[in-house]
């Protein structure tokens, strides 16, 4: 489970970064952190910036409601998302995750 912390003016999400991957993904959750694979190699922000806008993308946020808290040359982040709450975060990253990720519901399953 992700550990998400509210904040003064939204949620803070752990996050494992991993730059110079094959594709752009939000890959699932290890150690309590959500797990996103970008293309965007470590260089100069580039793989942060990358981060930032697919999560914004994938967590239906405006790029403006984003941001980094810490760890801008670190593989473990901390994001910031501008006026959610704990419970609408939740929402959005279970949403979010691949489908076969064992936090999502299980839909119809025999």
């Amino acid at each position: 489970m992700i550990e998400l912390t509210q904040a003064k003016n939204g949620v803070i999400v752990p996050v494992n970064a991993q730059p110079g991957a094959r594709r752009n993904a939000i890959v699932g959750e290890r150690a309590g952190a959500l797990r996103v694979a970008v293309t965007a190699a470590p260089d100069k922000g580039k793989a942060n910036a990358a981060i930032l806008e697919l999560l914004a993308e994938a967590l239906e946020c405006r790029p403006s409601e984003i941001g980094l808290v810490s760890g801008e040359t670190a593989r473990q982040k901390r994001v910031l998302l501008v006026g959610l709450t704990v419970d609408e975060a939740a929402r959005r990253i279970a949403r979010a995750l691949p489908a076969s990720e064992p936090s999502s519901p299980a839909a119809g399953s025999s």
